[in-house]
């Protein structure tokens, strides 16, 4: 069945669906919520049948394969295609939106705004899937930058207080970091073999850069637009303001699933096509790594925003991701791809529970949100409870699985940064539960005791997160077994022996 082009299909679908959302007419625009929402399950389904018929096990590399010409006098083509690490990020995606709209559904003041928001959400998850699953270089700098249109809209155009100003600097940083990249992709095509299909992946494996200062040159233009995007310490600073003032989820999925794309990039491209250069950056990158730990949780414990707070929480789970990936062994490789999932998972269902907090208190300062919440919302109290303590990695969620895997894997090649890094779980717990403690804690505030608890609908839209993150806290498995024969892949373009040897 894999000669059907299901990763077409399932690429233009979200897309079809936003179109009727946004050019139907008013009997459409009247149901658009429900017609975006039914419609991204419908691409949830055809997923789930992607995953289903892709097969695991060593030597098998990319499935669903397709290709065709595009621009063929510039090398440029259609090629898509899914290891286990696209696929699993791509199945986070498809979960993420009909939980996003879920979570949207009484946002918009009118059926306009409720098509619009919903059609810029479903164009997203097209970009989202298509980047996920491309296979040629240029193809893949035109979604990275295409992606960044709908996200302006969803942050300047839904946002809060500032979203204008948040969503421009998001948009400068990006376009920044793409600029570079650009130039990277030019070197591709001029230091690379050239040719009808020069500038394929596959193509692009294992060549000549033809002087280690080329190949190091490129490497930097992509790195540092990966970087920007994950991100990094110090190009992460675009990331509070935006999800300060975007919806809380519009911030799921830029967070959950777009930054994402900075560190599947540096699997998917740093490290097959530039093996001797990411040998030589390591030691640079998994010092910013170890710094964006430490960095991004102590402003994380400084912040009243709840927003913010989660924001920065981020900056410190990218510094755990990237150093897995520049460990260079497979226990790394696996957790950090692992990681990105869980992040996405656990950081989402942050986001959203901050989203129903704001929406009974009416601000998203944590210092005047609560007061003995946990008595008069036990449900909303427990399940920030219960997803905070996955961003802690506590054992039994799927979180531990990646961060410990990262560490052990990160400890084989890095093992002072891997032992520095494991005290960031130890900030990671101290602002998570001043969070919980300032919100929910302590007497009931006479203003709060007739707050209303979770309802049935924001239990649908928290509840899947929670029993992902518990599933695959107790069996990995279904997600872990595509992610290693990648791994193995990667190690074995590095070029890295499993001895520990410094790179």
């Amino acid at each position: 069945m894999q000669d059907f082009p299901w990763l077409t299909v399932l690429i233009a679908a979200p897309t079809v669906g936003a179109l009727i959302v946004w050019l139907g007419g008013g009997p459409v625009r009247r149901y658009a919520r429900q017609i975006a929402f039914v419609w991204s399950l419908v691409v949830l389904v055809l997923a789930i049948v992607i995953w289903i018929q892709f097969a695991g096990g060593p030597g098998l590399g990319v499935q669903f394969a397709e290709r065709y010409e595009w621009i063929p006098g510039f090398g440029v083509s259609y090629a898509v295609g899914v290891s286990g690490v696209g696929l699993v990020l791509i199945m986070l995606s498809v979960i993420l939106v009909p939980v996003v709209l879920l979570a949207a559904w009484r946002e918009q003041s009118s059926p306009a705004r409720q098509a619009h928001y919903a059609a810029l959400v479903l164009v997203l998850e097209t970009f989202m899937i298509a980047v996920f699953a491309a296979r040629d270089v240029f193809f893949f700098y035109l979604l990275f930058e295409a992606m960044l249109i709908p996200v302006y809209f969803l942050i300047g155009s839904f946002g809060g207080a500032g979203a204008k100003k948040a969503a421009l600097k998001f948009l400068l940083y990006s376009l920044a970091g793409g600029l570079v990249m650009l130039a990277g992709v030019i070197a591709v095509w001029t230091e690379g073999p050239g040719g009808r299909d020069g500038f394929l992946v596959d193509n692009l494996t294992g060549i000549d850069w033809g002087s280690a200062q080329a190949e190091r040159l490129i490497f930097l233009a992509f790195f540092v637009a990966f970087a920007v995007k994950a991100p990094m310490f110090p190009v992460h600073t675009w990331l509070p303001d935006a999800a300060q003032a975007a919806k809380p989820g519009t911030s799921v999925l830029l967070v959950g699933v777009l930054d994402k794309v900075g560190t599947f990039g540096m699997v998917a491209l740093c490290l097959p096509l530039f093996p001797d250069a990411s040998r030589w950056a390591a030691p640079v990158i998994v010092v910013l790594a170890v710094v964006s730990i430490f960095w991004g949780a102590f402003l994380a414990l400084g912040q009243k925003d709840i927003l913010r707070m989660i924001a920065y929480t981020s900056v410190s789970h990218f510094g755990f991701i990237v150093l897995g990936i520049f460990a260079f062994t497979e226990t790394a490789e696996i957790g950090s791809a692992f990681y990105m999932v869980n992040h996405g998972l656990s950081t989402g269902g942050l986001f959203l529970l901050a989203g129903f907090l704001i929406a009974r208190r009416g601000t998203q300062d944590m210092t005047l949100m609560g007061g003995g919440l946990q008595r008069t919302t036990p449900l909303l109290a427990g399940t920030f409870l219960v997803v905070g303590l996955s961003a802690v990695a506590l054992p039994g969620l799927s979180t531990f699985v990646s961060e410990f895997m990262v560490l052990v894997g990160s400890y084989q090649r890095w093992p002072a940064a891997a032992v520095i890094s494991a005290l960031g779980v130890i900030m990671a717990a101290l602002y998570i539960l001043i969070a919980y403690q300032k919100i929910f804690t302590g007497p009931v505030r006479e203003d709060l005791a007739g707050t209303r608890d979770l309802g049935a609908r924001e239990l649908w839209v928290v509840g899947p997160l929670i029993a992902l993150l518990l599933v695959l806290g107790f069996s990995p498995t279904p997600v872990t077994d595509k992610l290693s024969d990648p791994a193995a892949v990667v190690v074995e373009q590095v070029s890295v022996q499993e001895e520990g040897d410094q790179p």
